[in-house]
């Protein structure tokens, strides 16, 4: 099938067009770029220079991809981009913004879906299959691993990594790492394991027992949460969730979100982390 493309569309003619796209009026694609087979870009969608979108990238109208960054003082002559990947879709009024390095790219990963007017900044990677619901913002150089779920309104802050499988409440306000397959909301508060996102991935329970396992010999007692992660690695057998879990410690910049208690006792799902 051939590409449908709106007379009205802007292409400039270095982009790179693949097979089957359809491209809606008054939308536009700038030096550069390079559209997948299968994409479709709704009307008003905007993809800047550098830009390259995988296969079956979906683009809805006013949403901005690879925009300059958000940077007082950013020199727009270097030369940058953002990378999507395959069958992601980006909704209305999304935006993602360009690297602020030459030659670094801004990345979100494949089978993505990011609601209306969420916002990727500079430098960040976003892994594959996550979700940001509407109005998430990610400032820049922000990590998120894979399948994860942020809700609406949150906010993390730069440099903060969250890892794989985590679940953050809407409008949370987030300024220190997030351990991977936990959930976290407000302020930085951890409220145990993300047990129902790994029960739908189908992790065994062993490997979901050793997990477990693993937070508390992290979290089961005040102290250097890194310190302990340490030990643990060495206690406890690797596992397919537990290993990255505490392997995570050993990095960052940003320090860790803290376990939440009411009046000095665990909340009901520290329990259930239990």
């Amino acid at each position: 099938m051939p590409s449908s493309i709106a007379a009205s569309a802007e292409i400039h003619p270095s982009a790179e067009i693949g097979a089957e796209v359809s491209i809606g009026p008054f939308a536009y694609v700038g030096p550069g770029a390079v559209i997948g087979d299968g994409c479709v870009l709704a009307p008003h969608a905007v993809v800047h220079r550098g830009a390259r979108l995988g296969p079956g990238v979906r683009v809805d109208s006013f949403a901005v991809v690879g925009g300059d960054p958000q940077m007082i003082g950013f020199d727009v002559a270097i030369e940058s981009g953002v990378t999507i990947g395959a069958g992601t879709h980006l909704r209305e009024h999304v935006t993602v913004h360009r690297s602020t390095k030459p030659g670094e790219r801004t990345i979100v990963g494949e089978h993505c879906y990011l609601m209306a007017n969420s916002h990727v900044g500079h430098d960040s990677k976003v892994e594959d299959r996550v979700t940001l619901a509407n109005n998430v913002m990610l400032a820049g150089h922000v990590h998120i691993g894979s399948h994860c779920f942020l809700g609406g309104g949150a906010g993390i802050h730069q440099f903060v990594r969250v890892g794989e499988g985590a679940m953050v409440g809407g409008n949370a306000s987030i300024s220190r790492d997030v351990p991977p397959f936990t959930i976290v909301a407000e302020r930085n508060a951890l409220y145990g394991l993300n047990l129902v996102g790994l029960r739908r991935r189908k992790f065994e329970s062993a490997q979901v027992a050793l997990l477990k396992r693993g937070f508390r010999a992290v979290y089961g007692e005040v102290g250097d949460v890194r310190a302990r992660a340490r030990e643990a690695l060495l206690a406890i057998e690797a596992g397919l969730l537990v290993t990255p879990f505490l392997a995570f410690f050993e990095g960052g910049k940003r320090g860790f979100v803290r376990l939440s208690r009411l009046d000095g006792r665990p909340t009901r799902v520290e329990v259930i982390a239990d």
